[in-house]
């Protein structure tokens, strides 16, 4: 679902809080889906404590930045 990733995307692009951000953008987003009984995203099902592992999500958030918005789609149901 296209405009929840948008969202998510936003919510993390705006930072609001210095830690956390994703955290709080993923969950948000998750409740936002709920709300019209759509799942949750899978968000890559990587473990985003190893810093190695956060790079594909880290590189669909850089190419949603520039408006390429695929690459979060992709990750977001992967």
């Amino acid at each position: 679902m296209e405009p929840a990733a948008r969202f998510g995307h936003r919510l993390v692009w705006i930072h609001p809080f210095p830690n956390g951000n994703g955290r709080h953008a993923r969950l948000a987003t998750d409740l936002l889906l709920a709300r019209p009984g759509q799942p949750p995203f899978s968000w890559g099902r990587v473990n985003r404590v190893d810093a190695g592992e956060t790079r594909a999500y880290v590189a669909a958030l850089r190419a949603a930045n520039g408006h390429d918005i695929q690459p979060l789609l992709e990750f977001v149901r992967a």
